[in-house]
């Protein structure tokens, strides 16, 4: 790419924007249903709110490892898709399905199971046993989620992004009213607080898997694939396949999760104040991040149709040209946080102090928005290739071999409390954001590419030469 083709530029970032903003509501809608489970959860008593708190951040770590798994399917259908091979994608949907059956039900036993690690969070004991019918409650909706994940990255895969955002969107409509009756005791049921949260949430998860399947089933879009052409038992070479790339996504997913979880405890033994402006910063960088995020569902989709049709410029174009969508993106969220601070802090609390100590936060959110936009859009490109152990490798040394030893040493040996695990954070986005890109970069530009040969189609293997898998 010596000279920049103009044209081809707005054409990638228009059609990048195109499949983005769909994903980007149906993130927003994710991040609702913790909002509409916190103000239920709220009115109902402070007791069963704790309980869905604690309970949720566990459910979490279930909901990134099905995601992380299942990850693997968008740009494997968006390879195929793009090499016009689209009744072999059928095959890959229906090992993905057996896969995703076998990760719900694995999912669902370790939420079921969670005891142990409930209790070796330091759960108050008064609230365990609401955390655990929360847990038990919503372990049903597993196996749903997994297939839901399933049928989301079948459609974008395919650049059809909104029905993602269709269901999201109708999810979260659907699950205040559900979640009011069951956590409420309305219509003659009794009032069951967190369980009924649990059982809410689950039933949505249900009610969207199906909703997706119906649709894919009938939509003339999704013709010609040979979804449920036949009956197909598991093919475990090609579930390994899939594995081999979705492992190390949902580890990568956790690394990153965990991350911000392990901050969150260690803030909280700084006091109430300290925890509450933690809380109200966190928040508004999750939701201001859920833009780079969907933006990186679509540069895997649009890097994987350049990968399938053999075009090196495409690769190149399509990454580079989502890098940069994702950095505008975050200039703007970093000019609100660095700019208003106070009257964004304002909005979630009347506390003068814990408006000032959040302020001081969200200034230091600010400064990691383009590192964080970086790190994750160029994870998404590199997703588009199905590179994913180096990405997780790079993922692992950037937020527990800088991330929070950095912040540990300036939290707690150089007393900056809370702000010394945010400039944690800070450092291990900004090494993420500098060796991923790199490694899109080297990718990039020092690979060739090539047609998977037919006979590999159904191994959904990645159709570029083996990349270097050495930074």
């Amino acid at each position: 790419m010596k000279t920049i083709d103009r044209a081809r530029v707005v054409h990638e970032v228009g059609a990048t924007v195109r499949l983005a903003l769909p994903l980007v509501a149906a993130q927003l809608a994710a991040v609702g249903t913790n909002v509409v489970d916190a103000v239920l959860s709220g009115h109902f008593s402070a007791h069963v709110l704790g309980a869905v708190a604690v309970g949720t951040s566990v459910w979490t770590l279930a909901i990134v490892s099905g995601i992380g798994v299942m990850m693997a399917v968008p740009p494997s259908v968006a390879q195929l898709d793009g090499a016009n091979r689209r009744p072999e994608v059928g095959a890959v949907f229906r090992q993905a399905l057996w896969l995703a059956v076998m990760l719900g039900a694995l999912l669902w036993f370790g939420v079921r199971h969670a005891e142990p690690l409930v209790n070796l969070i330091g759960v108050t004991p008064g609230l365990r046993h609401d955390v655990n019918e929360f847990l038990h409650a919503i372990s049903w909706g597993a196996p749903a989620l997994a297939c839901y994940f399933t049928l989301r990255g079948l459609s974008e895969g395919l650049s059809l992004t909104r029905p993602s955002m269709m269901f999201s969107l109708g999810g979260l409509a659907v699950l205040a009213p559900l979640g009011y009756v069951f956590m409420f005791g309305k219509l003659g049921l009794p009032p069951q607080g967190a369980r009924g949260c649990g059982i809410a949430t689950a039933l949505v998860l249900w009610l969207e898997m199906l909703g997706f399947l119906v649709y894919v089933l009938c939509h003339r879009n999704y013709r010609g694939l040979n979804l449920f052409e036949r009956f197909e038992w598991p093919h475990w070479r090609r579930i390994g396949a899939l594995l081999h790339i979705g492992l190390p996504m949902a580890v990568t997913l956790l690394a990153e999760a965990g991350l911000f979880v392990a901050t969150a405890l260690l803030i909280g033994t700084m006091g109430e104040d300290v925890v509450a402006s933690h809380q109200v910063a966190i928040n508004v960088a999750s939701v201001f991040f859920m833009v780079p995020l969907g933006l990186a569902m679509a540069i895997t989709v649009r890097v994987g149709n350049a990968v399938g049709r053999n075009d090196a410029r495409g690769v190149r174009y399509a990454g580079f040209c989502g890098i940069g969508l994702a950095l505008v993106t975050q200039l703007v969220s970093a000019t609100l946080m660095l700019g208003l601070p106070h009257a964004i802090a304002s909005l979630y609390t009347g506390n003068a102090t814990v408006i000032a100590l959040a302020a001081q936060l969200l200034v230091l959110a600010g400064l990691f928005q383009f590192s964080d936009g970086i790190q994750v859009a160029s994870n998404g490109a590199l997703r588009g290739l199905k590179d994913t152990r180096v990405p997780m490798a790079i993922t692992l040394f950037a937020y527990w071999g800088v991330g929070m030893p950095v912040g540990w040493w300036l939290a707690f040996r150089h007393g900056l409390g809370a702000r010394g695990m945010w400039m944690g954070l800070i450092a291990g986005l900004s090494v993420a954001a500098v060796l991923l890109f790199t490694r899109f970069w080297r990718s990039a530009w020092r690979h060739r590419w090539q047609a998977v040969p037919p006979e590999d189609s159904m191994t959904v293997r990645s159709q570029a030469v083996t990349l270097n898998d050495h930074l």
